[in-house]
C-alpha cells in the first residue's frame, strides 16, 4: 500500500483525530446464552477443538496462505493415541487443578473445556476452507506474540451477532456475523490479534482465578466439588460465563494495543482493527447483533480514543503494510 493511500486511510485519519479529541440480530442465539449462563448443571461437552478442526486446519496449519512473511517454521503439537484403560487411569489420577498458579497445560485444558461448551451452543460454520483460512491467518499473527508456543486454534461460529471470544490457552472464535463485516485480511488479523492479546495477558484466566479462589476461600464449594479433580466440573460453568461478562476496560484497551501491534509485526496494514471498530461503532446500539458486544466491551468510540492516545504518531513511518483484500476468503452464504 503506497504512502498516499495510507495517508488518506479513513481509519488512520480517525485514529489521529481521536488521539487529539477525547470525546469522540439476536443475542448470540438463545441457546448460547442458555449455555453460557446455565452450564453449571450441564454435563461437559467432550469437545476437542483440535479434533473438530482436524480436516479444516491440522493438515495444512503449518502453512500460512501466502502470508506477508513465512511461518513455515511453526510446528504444532501432536497427540498420540491411548488405550481406554490408560485414559481411565489418567482421569482417576488427574491432579487437582491449581487455581493459584495454573500451569500452561492446565490453562490449555481449561480453555479447551470452555471452547467446547461455547461451540456446543454455537457450532463452527461448516466450511472447511473458511476454517483453514482463519486458522492460517490467526496462527501467523499469534506467532508474532509473546506466546507463540501455545497450540493456537481459531474458528468461525454460527451466529449473526458481531462478536469474538477468547478462551485461555489459545482458543479463539469469531462469529459469522462479524466475519461478514470484514473486507480484507488486515481487518481479520486485527480482530484475531485483539483476542490473541487477551490470551497472551491471561485476562480471562485471571478473572477465573480470582472467582475460584474467592469461592474456595468463602467455602462455596461442596466437599464433592472441592475434591473432584475433573477439570470440567471445576470450571466449566464459570469458565463459559466469561463470554457473557465484561472484562475490565483496561484489559480491552490493552488487547486493542496488542492486536494492532501483532498485526503490524505480521506485515499487515496496522489500521485493520480500527476500521473494524469504526464499522461496529456505526451500528445502531439497539441492533440485537451488537447487544452482547456493547454490554461486555467499551463502546468502539472509546476504544478508538484510547488507541489514539496510546499510539499517537508512532505508526506514521510504518510502510508497505498489506491489506490483502484479494486473498480474503469470501463466505459462500
Amino acid at each position: 500500500m503506497n504512502g498516499l493511500i495510507k495517508n488518506t486511510n479513513p481509519a488512520r485519519s480517525s485514529l489521529r483525530k481521536h488521539s487529539k479529541i477525547k470525546a469522540g440480530n439476536s443475542l448470540l442465539i438463545s441457546a448460547l446464552l442458555a449455555s453460557v449462563l446455565g452450564l453449571a448443571g450441564m454435563q461437559s461437552f467432550a469437545f476437542d477443538l483440535k479434533g473438530v478442526l482436524k480436516e479444516a486446519a491440522e493438515k495444512e496449519l503449518g502453512k500460512s496462505p501466502e502470508t506477508p512473511a513465512t511461518d513455515a517454521g511453526q510446528t504444532q503439537p501432536t497427540t498420540t493415541g491411548a488405550s481406554s484403560s490408560e485414559n481411565t487411569a489418567a482421569k482417576t489420577s488427574e491432579p487437582e487443578f491449581n487455581w493459584k498458579n495454573p500451569s500452561k497445560e492446565e490453562e490449555i485444558a481449561l480453555g479447551r473445556e470452555i471452547a467446547g461448551n461455547l461451540l456446543g451452543a454455537a457450532p463452527l460454520v461448516k466450511d472447511t476452507a473458511l476454517q483453514k483460512y482463519v486458522n492460517s491467518v490467526g496462527r501467523w499473527v499469534a506467532s508474532q506474540s509473546e506466546r507463540p508456543d501455545l497450540p493456537w486454534r481459531f474458528g468461525v461460529i454460527e451466529s449473526e451477532d458481531l462478536n469474538a471470544f477468547a478462551a485461555p490457552g489459545g482458543y479463539i472464535m469469531l462469529t459469522k456475523g462479524l466475519y461478514r463485516k470484514l473486507s480484507n485480511e488486515a481487518q481479520l488479523a486485527g480482530v484475531l490479534g485483539h483476542e490473541i492479546g487477551h490470551v497472551v495477558k491471561k485476562h480471562q484466566l485471571k478473572v477465573l482465578q480470582k472467582q475460584q479462589l474467592l469461592n474456595i476461600g468463602a467455602g462455596f464449594l461442596s466437599d464433592k466439588y472441592a475434591k473432584d479433580n475433573k477439570l470440567a466440573s471445576k470450571a466449566i460453568g464459570t469458565g463459559a460465563e466469561i463470554s457473557a461478562r465484561s472484562l475490565d476496560k483496561s484489559a480491552e484497551y490493552e488487547a486493542d494495543r496488542l492486536g494492532l501491534s501483532y498485526a503490524t509485526r505480521a506485515g499487515y496494514e496496522p489500521y485493520g482493527l480500527t476500521e473494524v471498530l469504526q464499522t461496529i461503532g456505526q451500528t445502531n446500539k439497539n441492533d440485537g447483533s451488537v447487544a452482547l458486544l456493547f454490554k461486555t466491551h467499551p463502546h468502539p468510540d472509546e476504544r478508538l480514543v484510547a488507541l489514539g492516545d496510546a499510539i499517537g504518531n508512532k505508526l506514521d513511518n510504518v510502510k508497505n503494510g498489506k491489506t490483502l483484500e484479494n486473498r480474503f476468503y469470501q463466505l459462500k452464504n
